[in-house]
């Protein structure tokens, strides 16, 4: 990487129609997992989020937790051990099942009545459920609100022409006085066709930005190995909070 390129502070590219039209299939998500394509998952978690978590909470328990797209992340436990009831979607039965089995939990499962062919998966414990589902037909469960939303790899690996409805669908699921933590990528999406798609600021203000205040909290340099393999030079993580206007 070159010296010019080593600033958390790169300009974010001008153009950001460029993967527009870009779409991956549920079933294509869903192979990712059959085939063990999965390395977004995170097994030590997300440290943005370990640094920040008892600053969100603020001590307090009983919160409700949304989990959009959550594959088997091991955030989910981290909220729960600390007395909140977490709900997360996913596609992939899969990653469902593994969540559970890595980290030692005993569930049920049963349909969706709302949604023909759905399954949730529930811990015993009663604290984590976890609704095997498309994002968007998850609203029919007539869920209710929630306090607070972690989207880590969910609206980065939501198609690009999906957005809106995306973020509709989260802004719909968000109770008062909530806190919705986002977190996006920035690199030169000329050179990678993504998921993770790239997701500018101005994109942010666009999805959220008449409901929302938006604070970018952090950023940090998220360049690994084998991310050459994407054929950029830098990728930055930034962490977002959204809060009610």
């Amino acid at each position: 990487m070159d010296s010019s390129r080593t600033s958390l502070d790169i300009e974010e590219y001008s153009d950001t129609e460029v993967q527009k039209n870009q779409v991956l299939t549920l079933e294509e998500w869903q192979d990712k997992w059959v085939n063990g394509k999965t390395a977004f998952h995170l097994e030590q978690g997300h440290q943005l989020l370990k640094k920040h978590l008892d600053t969100f909470l603020k001590g307090k328990s009983g919160l409700r937790v949304f989990f959009p797209l959550c594959g088997k992340a091991v955030e989910m436990k981290w909220f729960a051990n600390r007395g909140h009831s977490v709900v997360g979607v996913e596609i992939s039965e899969l990653g469902i099942r593994e969540f559970f089995t890595e980290q030692n939990l005993s569930y049920t499962e049963e349909p969706i009545t709302e949604i023909p062919g759905a399954k949730v998966f529930k811990s015993s414990s009663g604290n984590i459920s976890l609704y095997c589902c498309s994002i968007f037909d998850f609203p029919r469960t007539n869920i209710g609100k929630f306090d607070m939303i972690w989207d880590r790899g969910a609206l980065v690996a939501v198609n690009p022409g999906d957005r809106k409805r995306y973020a509709d669908t989260m802004l719909s699921l968000l109770g008062k006085k909530f806190q919705y933590l986002l977190c996006v990528f920035s690199y030169d999406p000329t050179k990678h066709p993504g998921p993770p798609f790239y997701v500018p600021h101005a994109e942010i203000e666009r999805l959220f930005g008449k409901i929302c205040n938006i604070h970018c909290l952090e950023k940090v340099d998220a360049f690994e190995e084998r991310h050459k393999s994407w054929g950029i030079d830098y990728l930055v993580e930034k962490l977002y909070l959204l809060t009610e206007k």
